[in-house]
């Protein structure tokens, strides 16, 4: 290896990337099936805009730090620039102002925690597990 390679780190293996089981929320009447599902299992929605250096930030460490199953919690994933109808919506179905990013924690229908921006990684979702 060069001087150049151990001063610039050459000689590092890609970290592998870490896989969460994303559900893609693309669609309106996918709303309502969250709404039923969350009265026997906890739905998750990741609010993320793709073009935001911030929401790109927190969902990296989001990733690195997410520790549940699938078996847990359903997990959405919902990109808000190419869905804005649905985000829109979300909003209101949930009762929550739109942030982003953001994430919303939905049992029994109802959003019972959200948090946008830092807060999202302090929001511990092991907590509202079933």
């Amino acid at each position: 290896m060069t001087m150049f390679g151990k001063l610039f780190g050459g000689s590092k293996t890609p970290k592998e990337e870490k896989l969460l089981p994303w559900i893609a929320l693309s669609e309106l009447s996918q709303l309502d099936a969250i709404s039923e599902k969350s009265k026997t299992k906890t739905q998750v929605v990741f609010k993320h805009s793709t073009r935001c250096g911030i929401s790109r930030m927190v969902m990296k460490q989001f990733v690195e730090a997410y520790g549940l199953t699938e078996t847990d919690l359903d997990l959405y994933y919902l990109d808000l620039l190419s869905y804005r109808d649905v985000s829109n919506e979300v909003g209101y179905k949930f009762q929550v102002m739109h942030e982003s990013p953001q994430i919303l924690v939905i049992k029994n229908g109802v959003a019972v925690a959200h948090a946008s921006h830092g807060a999202i990684n302090e929001l511990d979702l092991s907590t509202f597990v079933s």
